[in-house]
């Protein structure tokens, strides 16, 4: 190299533009050498995720001065709490993506018990928060655990690894199809003592993993019959035993706040997200510009559609932040599909189906489609263990593609 362009070597000073342009093609070189031996897989996901990290700082940093107003503090506290956070999430997306994909289903069968557990665990004794039980307190460090967040990975990739295993028997629904979904079912179940919407979205997509993996549509038609039965069944214990689902009213009650009937709760909510989005028009109005976050229900996580259209409108932040999740469906549909082995390609689609499903249903939330639901926005949300497992699955879809390419 010509003197003056590596400094490491402790040469002399740049001097002129060639060694300045020298200099930077040679750095650059060596960091895109790194990025290659450290990021494997597909890039265009991996930018996404970049993309939607980023996003979720900026928008986070500006939607957080009521809370931080309500708890005594200030932005940027919370601002360093949620970048650690998503910093922590997306080293828990590397260190998963350099695994193999045969690891996620050996131990998603000593994880399906555990998970169990801890639903049950979550039902008796966990915390409320916004009249919902999902909090399990972790002791001595002063967090808490969201257990339905690590149940939709486990669960689906069980279902990934169990359509494999029961493969050849799929013909029989009692042999090959009630065991996977008797497992859906009581994991389903138990999710929606606390969070209805979770539940409905998991059985959706275990259902959908399901279908591609081979299920005949006999059986979907016998599934459809036997889970509508049952649905009927719990409805009427409901009206007759209401201590059974306590949170039988705060469904029917959000559901009459979307419909705009009488007793209906959320409905000034769903206003309020209705005029931020108003408010922001096709165009940016530019970071900082929300009038919204000073009375709009969490802004920074499941109203945090509404208050990204009203500071960077339906063009950019709307259309823009859905591309961005299509695309993610898209490229996992694409690593599914060049998949050799069966589990891998089922375990892609399926964390992909699930992380847009939960993006569209907080947009469609927040643009008056569904009722309110409380689903954060994937990756983008302010959060814990939610951001935590998205990235895990983000980097479960990573390890597929990897492993791909390796073959």
């Amino acid at each position: 190299m010509k003197g003056g362009v590596d400094r490491a070597q402790g040469a002399a000073p740049l001097e002129s533009w060639s060694d300045w342009v020298a200099f930077a093609r040679t750095h650059y070189g060596r960091l895109r050498a790194f990025m290659a031996r450290q990021f494997h897989g597909d890039r265009i996901l991996w930018t996404v995720a970049a993309l939607l990290g980023v996003a979720s700082v900026v928008t986070v940093y500006a939607a957080i001065s009521t809370l931080a107003y309500k708890h005594h503090g200030d932005d940027l506290q919370f601002l360093i709490k949620h970048v650690t956070l998503l910093g922590i999430g997306f080293s828990a997306m590397w260190a998963v993506h350099r695994m193999k994909p045969v690891w996620f289903s050996n131990a998603s069968k000593v994880a399906m018990p555990v998970v169990i557990g801890l639903l049950i665990f979550t039902i008796l004794f966990a915390g409320d928060l916004n009249s919902a039980r999902r909090w399990i307190k972790i002791p001595g460090i002063g967090l808490s655990f969201q257990s339905s967040d690590l149940a939709k990975v486990v669960l689906i990739t069980w279902v990934a690894r169990m359509m494999v295993v029961q493969q050849h028997l799929l013909h029989d629904f009692r042999k090959g199809v009630l065991p996977i979904l008797g497992q859906i079912l009581l994991v389903c179940a138990l999710i929606m003592f606390a969070d209805f919407s979770t539940a409905v979205l998991l059985f959706g997509v275990c259902m959908l993993v399901m279908f591609i993996g081979g299920l005949p549509w006999r059986q979907v038609f016998n599934i459809g019959g036997l889970v509508s039965a049952l649905g009927i069944l719990g409805l009427a214990a409901a009206a007759l035993l209401p201590g059974m689902l306590p949170r039988l009213g705060t469904w029917k009650a959000r559901l009459l706040g979307f419909i705009g009937g009488e007793g209906g709760s959320d409905s000034a909510q769903i206003d309020f997200a209705a005029f931020a989005i108003h408010r922001g028009g096709l165009f940016p109005n530019g970071p900082g510009t929300s009038i919204s976050r000073n009375f709009l229900p969490h802004p920074y996580s499941d109203m945090i559609y509404a208050f990204i259209i009203e500071e960077w409108g339906a063009i950019i932040g709307g259309l823009g932040l859905l591309t961005l999740y299509l695309i993610l469906l898209f490229r996992s549909v694409r690593i599914s599909a060049a998949s050799r082995l069966k589990f891998d390609g089922l375990l892609a689609v399926g964390m992909g189906l699930l992380i847009t499903s939960q993006a569209l249903i907080n947009m469609g939330v927040a643009v008056r489609l569904l009722p309110t639901t409380g689903q954060p926005m994937p990756l983008v949300s302010m959060g814990g263990t939610s951001l935590l497992f998205t990235c895990i699955a983000l980097g479960m879809i990573l390890s597929v593609s990897r492993f791909n390419a390796s073959r």
